[in-house]
């Protein structure tokens, strides 16, 4: 079976496509992503594979960081919910950005593709 278009040129309006927010696209028929799945995955930072579980590191971090964690932190322990609010800024922004960066070179490709 041939991948090759059968037609000539596109039919996506690719304008109405760049114009889009996030929030506008249908990922409906998109499955979720199961917890099994989520265990079998390799997280990667830049390419590299990085092992699960924790590592320890000294650092220096502003007063006013370490005082605002420990007070919002009560029986929880403020180191912890730094490292909660490391993970979270960093699954909220880089991967949001990283997977826009994918789907836009994706359209780029199929849209010179069916050009």
């Amino acid at each position: 079976m041939s991948n090759a278009s059968s037609s000539k040129t596109s039919q996506t309006n690719w304008e109405r496509i760049d114009a889009m927010k996030d929030e506008e696209i249908d990922l409906s028929d998109i499955p979720e992503v199961t917890a099994a799945q989520m265990e079998r995955a390799v997280l990667r930072v830049g390419g590299k594979p990085v092992e699960r579980g924790k590592q320890r590191v000294n650092m220096f971090l502003d007063s006013f960081v370490v005082e605002y964690f420990k007070a919002k932190a009560g029986d929880r322990g403020y180191q912890t919910l730094i490292n909660e609010a490391l993970g979270e800024y960093i699954r909220n922004h880089d991967l949001k950005e990283e997977l826009r960066q994918i789907v836009r070179e994706e359209l780029e490709r199929s849209q010179h593709r069916l050009s």
